[in-house]
């Protein structure tokens, strides 16, 4: 049985999670994270009979040796102790701890993965099945417009689903988008994304004028759901896409919006593009999150010689 995590420990964990988002701007999905996390070591906390404002740095080194012992990845392990090392940065600032605990212990290395990605053919493949999925004419538009949109633009899923509808009116080569940490960037669209949120908003305007006519709330986002958060969930789009695999006769288990956005990413790095305006519509903070691109690259030009160099055959 999970020990509770005492009163004080959790208002330290509020206190830190509202900061965040005050003053950081933290977005939901980073909230969430180091939430769980930190209700994670509260409650391990608690079952060693410790308390956040006494322990020491050999408990918290204690606590990922715990974790290790569970089976954790080491990124997992490694966002916990950030997640710690946040929480206890922010308790020395507000006075309530005279040290940092966490200030100087080193985390398990993070191993760097190559995304997984798409060819040209299964993208086109996953364009040409959108259209065709769904159970009504309206699913079917928006699940188009939804594709078009991702591949156009390498969206993150969380921005793709909120787009309010106000930043696509009027035809614009250009869409503001809002990410993480709050920040704004443009993306430009393509023509056939385009063409298929032109499609999009002509269902959209339909359904509106109804919830009108109905004297109900007209939705403000582009792909409005009646869930909670009021447009598309992550979830489900990531529910739709799997079926819109299937239809293109694709592996649903390779294909998710975060490979739709490493596609955009590498196939615009082979095609040229520089590394610096991918950085730029990716939203990535540091260059270096961007160069996994370039890795990618390197090991298809060196399949590629392999496969066809007359020397490399023997």
């Amino acid at each position: 049985m999970t020990a509770r995590a005492p009163v004080a420990s959790l208002h330290w964990v509020s206190a830190f999670l509202e900061a965040q988002a005050a003053e950081q701007g933290a977005a939901r999905n980073t909230q969430l994270a180091y939430g769980r996390d930190l209700r994670d070591f509260a409650e391990w906390c608690a079952a060693q009979g410790l308390d956040f404002a006494t322990l020491e740095r050999g408990h918290v080194e204690a606590y990922l040796i715990a974790c290790a012992a569970e089976g954790l990845a080491p990124a997992t392990r490694a966002r916990r102790l950030a997640s710690v090392r946040q929480l206890f940065r922010f308790a020395y600032a507000e006075g309530w701890r005279s040290d940092d605990p966490a200030s100087r212990i080193s985390g398990p290395g993070r191993t760097r993965k190559l995304p997984v990605t798409l060819s040209h053919e299964d993208v086109d493949a996953l364009l040409r099945a959108a259209p065709e999925t769904g159970r009504s004419a309206g699913d079917r538009l928006r699940n188009a417009c939804l594709l078009e949109l991702l591949y156009a633009t390498g969206l993150r899923v969380s921005e793709l689903v909120s787009l309010p509808v106000a930043a696509v009116r009027g035809k614009p080569e250009m869409i503001l988008v809002r990410g993480k940490g709050n920040k704004e960037r443009m993306v430009p669209l393509s023509a056939p994304a385009s063409a298929a949120l032109e499609r999009w908003l002509v269902q959209w305007d339909s359904q509106a004028a109804q919830l009108r006519a109905a004297r109900k709330l007209e939705p403000r986002f582009l792909f409005p759901s009646s869930g909670r958060e009021g447009h598309l969930s992550r979830v489900g789009f990531y529910l739709i896409l799997k079926e819109i695999a299937l239809k293109a006769g694709l592996d649903p288990a390779r294909i998710s919006p975060h490979v739709l956005r490493h596609a955009f990413a590498t196939h615009l790095l082979a095609g040229g593009a520089d590394l610096r305006a991918i950085q730029t519509l990716l939203g990535h903070a540091d260059i270096s999150t961007t160069e996994i691109y370039t890795h990618v690259l390197q090991e298809r030009l060196r399949a590629l010689v392999l496969a066809h160099h007359p020397l490399a055959r023997g």
